[in-house]
């Protein structure tokens, strides 16, 4: 168990938690004075408050943003930008305890989640830092009449607006706030309102690296609020934006008045298919975990199961053993697997589907309620639930829950696997799981989705681009396509006669 020490650490000053936010190098309140409580869900207890932002803070930062873009920091050499990126990687790995544990208190994952994505979180910070000396343009031959030289080159596309969801708050703020300083951007980051701390904390450490007033702001408050605010602001060139697909709608439609570009990872409900060939004993904690880590908060989660009929029913009574010995509790807690649900308002929609599930004919096989007793009375806990008796028609299958809930079908062709699985408005991620590498590309590339994982699931690497395609968005984090989102491309002429 973590001691109370180290969590009075991460909530310092501990005599006011109250927090403020940062913009143009500065730690500012709300204009209004407001604040927002943040809350511990394993607890209900109040664990911070921070700034309420609302228009006129996000016009503040905006501005800080712009005057940075315009100054200094478009004097920035490349190699300047690579080493303040490396500067903060070697933060990052100095207080990878507090980021991690703030992460844990403020949103719920289990500490030996948040501890595990340091590599990545850190990893990402170094690759950027790479790219951040491999920007570059192109020599074009032209058809044209004259002795005529034409090129391009790569510009950064501006001031950056960024809203990321709550349910990965130190990994979401730097797949943002990386390729922006690489590319010589300018961001203003709006963090969810359930988990604000380690993006303020992370603010603290490029304060400390160095990054010049203005390039990186931190604005809190709510989505309707500053998150909409920023998203339809007329001094942001583009958004980028991780959350629902109803909000990444909002957004699109708001950022008709300036036409800003927009990049979108929004939500998912992805299918895994398993084949009769597959090895059970690998593949079902793998397809468990892909549907119940981070309590099914996350846009991947493959909570559609389609297995064949051959090995169905054994799969799915191994796949709810599984499910009811994994441990839940709170994220703290060392022994913990399944953390806490992020806030009531979510276990409230989590239970919602649960009952729906029932009463459209799913059987539960293991969960299928909340858990209120005892240590975990005062917190968001539901059970990993594994429905079995599904259709294609229930609202578990169709609707993305995010929460710990898998729903298993069986299917009876691979042909008829694939349809089901395409059946969806989205098209985030799937998984395959089949011993025959011929079956295993030929369903990769059927499948509908911007990640198919083979034998496998969640993999991510900075140098791998991810993203969806339908409802689930359109860019790409991760890889050079990631450092092309942030980018304009310029094209010159030249007349050498």
């Amino acid at each position: 168990m973590t001691t109370t020490t180290e969590i009075e650490d991460v909530l310092t000053p501990s005599e006011s938690h109250v927090r403020k936010m940062y913009i143009g190098g500065t730690w500012v309140d709300a204009v209004s004075g407001e604040t927002i409580d943040t809350v511990n869900p394993a607890t209900g207890e109040v664990l911070a408050s921070v700034p309420r932002g609302r228009a006129d803070d996000v016009d503040r930062a905006v501005a800080a943003a712009r005057r940075a873009f315009d100054g200094p920091w478009s004097r920035f050499k490349p190699v300047q930008r690579q080493r303040l990126l490396l500067d903060l990687a070697d933060l990052f790995d100095k207080h990878w305890d507090e980021l991690s544990l703030t992460d844990t208190l403020d949103m719920g994952k289990p500490l030996i989640r948040t501890r595990a994505e340091k590599a990545r979180v850190t990893g990402m910070l170094r690759y950027y830092a790479g790219m951040a000396m491999n920007l570059d343009g192109r020599t074009i031959k032209n058809s044209q009449t004259g002795d005529l030289l034409s090129y391009t080159s790569k510009e950064p596309v501006g001031v950056v607006g960024a809203i990321i969801p709550w349910n990965a708050p130190v990994a979401a703020s730097i797949w943002k706030i990386g390729p922006a300083l690489a590319t010589g951007c300018t961001i203003v980051l709006k963090p969810s309102e359930e988990a604000p701390l380690s993006p303020l904390l992370i603010a603290e450490l490029m304060d400390r690296a160095g990054v010049p007033e203005g390039v990186v702001n931190v604005v809190t408050g709510n989505g309707v609020e500053a998150g909409a605010a920023l998203a339809e602001h007329p001094g942001v060139d583009k958004i980028a934006f991780t959350g629902s697909t109803q909000t990444g709608q909002s957004i699109v439609r708001a950022s008709a008045n300036n036409i800003k570009r927009v990049s979108l990872e929004l939500g998912g409900k992805s299918p895994l298919i398993v084949c009769a060939d597959a090895d059970l004993d690998t593949t079902v904690p793998t397809v468990a975990m892909a549907a119940f880590a981070n309590s099914g908060q996350i846009c991947i989660a493959g909570s559609r199961l389609l297995v064949d009929r051959a090995i169905h029913d054994e799969f799915v009574e191994r796949l709810s053993v599984f499910a009811s010995e994994l441990r839940v509790g709170p994220g703290i807690d060392l022994e913990t697997e399944i953390g806490p649900l992020v806030s009531k308002r979510q276990l409230d929609k989590v239970v919602g589907f649960l009952d729906a599930g029932v009463q459209q004919g799913a059987t539960v096989r293991a969960g299928g309620s909340r858990l209120d007793s005892g240590a975990l009375a005062a917190g968001n806990f539901v059970a990993p639930t594994v429905f079995g008796d599904a259709d294609d028609s229930m609202s578990i299958v169709q609707e993305e829950i995010f929460g710990p809930v898998i729903s298993a079908l069986p299917f009876d062709t691979l042909d008829e696997a694939v349809e089901r699985a395409n059946a969806t408005p989205y098209g985030l991620a799937g998984g395959v799981f089949t011993q025959n590498v011929g079956t295993a590309h030929r369903l990769a590339a059927r499948v509908r989705a911007g990640s198919v994982w083979v034998n496998t699931y969640h993999l991510l690497d900075p140098a791998v681009p991810f993203g969806g395609s339908k409802m689930s968005g359109y860019g790409r984090e991760g890889g050079t396509e990631h450092m092309d989102e942030y980018l304009a491309t310029k094209t010159v002429w030249v007349n050498l006669d």
